[in-house]
């Protein structure tokens, strides 16, 4: 096994011939997963290009807020564009990503921890940056939920997407398991599924790179078994940290050696110029674990005895209101950059995540992504690829980031009902306990009212109306039985009182794609709705 693990390892340093053709290694792929996909009619529609400012908010009377667009104009709704939506509209568009999945009670080895979940996506950006992925692990036990914010395109994300998943399945499985997948590769027989992927009917992966994935899966896979530590395989949180150090390190290595094709070529040295977010939550008997790299976040709604809902955070935030991630970030580099590494709360006034995959450009020396950008053919376009010949300012002591997750654990209890997964197009626009109170009634049909405090029955009559709108707005009835598409509908067009306000969701609805990024970045919201039954026997 040795010999072998050695020379997997020095080929990937060196140059790295593909021994599989592309589809049969597609192929190989569909062996090591199940797919389960929803066949739903597809609806279309195109949103903004990718833009650098972050939203502005349209207000009821249709005017901007905040600091103005990248034009510096005031753009009015009514006078500058015709937004036309109606209700059917407003709803095709809403809807058009929607996925709902329902799980079995039993799922051939005890309870299912999770009843169901329901995920939809609104893009803002042409194409959408964002991604998300589902699976349950079929050789070891629970589910993997990921969301992925990609940035400088959709390329990163994407393959993380389609990857994550299967690097911490793999670090999960005893021995013998990683075994019997060596010896199927070896053979050449059908290997034995480690996924049984939900994929909404418009995901893609990247085909022509699939020999490429799967020959690094494998050789991540041989390690694992070289390992006289790795034994029954390793435990949720060791191996989701394990899969984004080893998954990030694997992206950098495939920009860098040389491939079989351009095409494999330009795609891998996309994918690590571009960069992504993520967090992944792993739901099993023993738990929730998430891991965490960025501004992705993941939030547990829990119903108290009184009926009421209440957020509980299972990730941070990585950004520069985050401040002891800003003083990580500055303690790896000399005194004298303490100034220079964050700017305009960005990372070298750049970068708004201060962890991510990808994002070679600030993690590689300049030498490097130098002679790399120049080993591309002459005739290949690097504005084509959204590349482009760029330094960050003040990068003098590279890497500034890297992809460590934090990792959390969370036991499940009985008035654990749901976990809300978000990219942070969600998060600018809702509070973490705003979202769950609205899953939370959503999911109960009950709308909790506190009593009118005796402060509130001193307010004169105006002050009264607009109390009383409020109450209203929290009792109207849900507009969408998917629960997030019932967050991205409030997202964007709750208005002053907490009412939906049907002008304002259809402005924001409509803005054309030049237009679109200025005002709201690209959503993602997965629900999972926990099997509340399960937490309680493990209670008692």
């Amino acid at each position: 096994m040795s010999g072998r693990v050695c020379a997997s390892i020095l080929q990937r340093a060196s140059a790295y011939t593909l021994t599989l053709s592309s589809a049969a290694s597609f192929q190989c792929a569909q062996l090591l997963s199940i797919t389960s996909s929803q066949p739903r009619p597809a609806h279309h529609c195109h949103f903004s290009s990718w833009g650098t400012s972050r939203k502005h908010q349209l207000c009821s009377n249709g005017e901007e807020s905040g600091n103005g667009s990248q034009s510096g104009r005031q753009l009015s709704t009514r006078q500058d564009l015709d937004f036309q939506l109606n209700q059917v509209q407003i709803n095709s568009v809403l809807r058009s990503n929607e996925q709902t999945v329902s799980l079995p009670e039993f799922d051939g080895r005890g309870l299912s921890v999770v009843r169901k979940f329901e995920s939809n996506q609104l893009a803002a950006n042409t194409p959408n940056e964002d991604r998300r992925s589902a699976a349950t692990c079929l050789q070891t036990k629970g589910m993997l939920f990921g969301v992925f914010d990609g940035h400088g395109g959709w390329a990163c994300a994407q393959a993380v997407s389609e990857r994550l998943l299967y690097y911490v399945a793999v670090a999960m499985l005893p021995k013998e398991s990683l075994e019997e997948l060596e010896k199927c590769m070896e053979h050449g027989r059908p290997v034995p599924p480690i996924l049984q992927w939900y994929k909404h009917h418009t995901d893609f992966n990247y085909r022509e790179s699939a020999s490429l994935y799967i020959d690094h899966l494998r050789v991540f896979w041989q390690e694992l078994l070289d390992s006289e530590e790795h034994g029954e395989g390793m435990s949720p949180p060791d191996a989701l940290h394990r899969a984004f150090k080893r998954l990030d390190a694997d992206i950098s290595l495939e920009a860098q050696v040389p491939l079989s094709n351009d095409l494999m070529k330009s795609t891998a040295i996309q994918v690590a110029f571009a960069g992504c977010t993520a967090c992944v939550a792993h739901v099993g008997t023993d738990g929730i674990h998430v891991a965490n790299a960025g501004d992705c976040r993941v939030v547990l709604g829990v119903q108290e005895d009184d009926g009421s809902w209440s957020a509980v955070p299972l990730s941070q935030d990585h950004n520069s209101q985050n401040q002891a991630e800003v003083e990580r970030i500055k303690a790896q580099h000399p005194p004298s950059e303490r100034d220079t590494v964050i700017t305009d709360d960005r990372l070298l006034g750049v970068l708004m995540p201060l962890r991510a995959f990808g994002d070679v450009r600030f993690k590689w020396s300049h030498e490097l992504q130098q002679s790399i950008l120049a080993s591309l053919e002459s005739g290949v376009d690097l504005d084509s690829l959204n590349l482009y010949q760029y330094t960050p300012p003040n990068y003098l002591s590279p890497p500034y980031l890297d992809v460590t997750p934090d990792i959390s654990y969370h036991k499940l209890r009985p008035q654990d009902r749901f976990l809300i997964l978000g990219t942070d197009g969600l998060w600018d626009e809702l509070g973490s306990e705003e979202a769950v109170r609205l899953i939370g009634e959503h999911l109960s049909g009950i709308h909790l009212q506190a009593p009118v405090s005796p402060s509130e029955r001193q307010l004169k009559l105006g002050q009264m109306h607009e109390l009383l709108l409020k109450r209203q707005a929290r009792a109207s009835p849900a507009l969408d039985t998917n629960a997030a598409t019932h967050l991205i509908r409030h997202a964007l067009g709750t208005g002053e009182y907490g009412e939906l306000c049907q002008e304002r969701l259809a402005s924001m609805l409509a803005l054309p794609e030049d237009l679109a990024r200025m005002y709201r970045d690209d959503i993602t919201a997965t629900v999972v709705y926990l099997n509340s039954d399960l937490a309680r026997s493990h209670h008692r």
